[in-house]
Formats: C-alpha cells, structure tokens, sequence
C-alpha cells in the first residue's frame, strides 16, 4: 500500500487522493467476499464458554487486556509516526520517508511473524516475546536516541521486527490460559488491542507536541514494552 500510494502521488499528485481512496476500497471489498466463502471454526461449543461476568472475575484476564493494550500501543506509537518521525526527525524527504519508515517497519514485522510461524513448534512462545520485547526497547533508544539517520532507520526496522509477535502471541497464550474464553474473550482482548493502537500514537504526538521534539514523543512509547515484559513475567505468579 505504501509503494504503491506513494508511486501514485508521484506520478498523479496529492490532489488526486479521491481516486487513490476508491481504488483502495477494492481491498476490503475482496475481504467481504473471501469471509463471505470461508468456514468459520467454532472454538468453543455452544453453552460451553464463560460468560462476561465470569470472565471479569478473572485476574489473568485483566493481566492479558493490559497486555494487549501496550502491544497494539508498542506497534502503534512508532507505526504511524514512522514517516513523519523519519521525516522531520531524522531529515529524510517526504517521499523517502514514507517508503523508509512504514515499508521497513512493515515488511520486518511481517518477517517476524512468517518466522515463528514457521518455527514455532521448535520456540517457547513466552521467551520469544520477552526477548522481543527487549530488542523493541533496544530500537526504540537506537531509533531516538542516536541522532544517526542511518541508525534511526534501523531502530525503525528493528521495532517493526521486534512487535510482529507481540499482538498474536498475546492473543495465543490467552487462549491457552483461557481456553473456554470463547468469543467474549477475543472481544474483550481485540478491544484492548484497539485501545493500544490508537493510545500509543496519541501517547507520543501528546509527548511530542510537550516538548517540541518527535524523538522524545517516540521515545515515550518504550514503556510499553517494559509493561509487556513486567505482565508476561506476572502471569508465572497468578493462580486461578
């Protein structure tokens, strides 16, 4: 999407926007016709799931929803400022920043993901998302901290790496912590992912527009992988 928009304003300008938004509206109408056509597993038999109120009174749920609040705000915060901060941050042009900073990002996530999944039977889901979780500090300092356009780019890259495993893997040990979650418990941990996604960037413009500084306002979004460390290592301790 990022290639192909940014060729387009290139060639078409940015006047043209309306045009580039209706072809990219074949995206999710293909969706609504490959669900349309594609089996849906149920996860758990009918009647057999736990119900809101049970799923409240548990205390690993509420560890999980905070969990997937830092891991959609850890993606998040540095995903969509990731041109602008390679922009005026680091003093690339606009139109190498949109393909530096959210194809580099992207492309690494993806990685990362297409990697565990080809190796998770052999990789402990939990050490995978704690190590990370250090590389996503790691990045978020190489990115910010450096002054280094050439290292903020591959903070960036290694981010989008180090966050590809964080959302599912989150969403994979509810589900084996949790199995009769059900679908009130991907809801409930989807809605904590959401809160993060839109947190976390809301987190480093605020940070950001404080200071007068986009490094510090992405910088700001390292506290998300430090809580995601803290609650992976809490969930040895709880009981139900």
């Amino acid at each position: 999407v990022t290639l192909v928009s940014t060729g387009y304003f290139a060639v078409f300008g940015i006047s043209s926007w309306r045009i580039l938004a209706m072809v990219w509206a074949a995206v999710p109408v293909a969706n609504l016709i490959m669900f349309g056509l594609s089996p849906i597993p149920v996860l758990v038999p009918e009647g057999k799931g736990l119900s809101i109120k049970e799923l409240f009174g548990k205390k690993v749920i509420w560890i999980f929803f905070v969990l997937m609040i830092c891991a959609g705000a850890a993606e998040q915060a540095m995903s969509q400022w990731a041109s602008a901060f390679v922009e005026a941050g680091l003093n690339i042009s606009k139109t190498y920043s949109d393909l530096a900073g959210p194809c580099l990002f992207s492309v690494l996530m993806g990685t990362s993901r297409m990697l565990y999944g080809k190796f998770s039977q052999r990789w402990n889901l939990k050490v995978f998302m704690i190590g990370s979780c250090i590389l996503c500090v790691i990045s978020y300092l190489l990115a910010t901290l450096t002054g280094s356009a050439v290292l903020g780019l591959i903070g960036c890259g290694l981010c989008g790496f180090s966050v590809g495993i964080l959302w599912p893997g989150v969403f994979s040990m509810c589900s084996e912590r949790v199995p009769l979650g059900g679908t009130a418990m991907f809801a409930m941990m989807a809605l904590g992912g959401d809160i993060g996604c839109s947190g976390g960037p809301t987190l480093a413009g605020m940070v950001s527009s404080a200071t007068g500084n986009m490094n510090s306002g992405i910088l700001s979004g390292i506290v998300f992988p430090v809580i995601l460390i803290a609650g992976i290592l809490m969930l040895k301790r709880v009981k139900e």
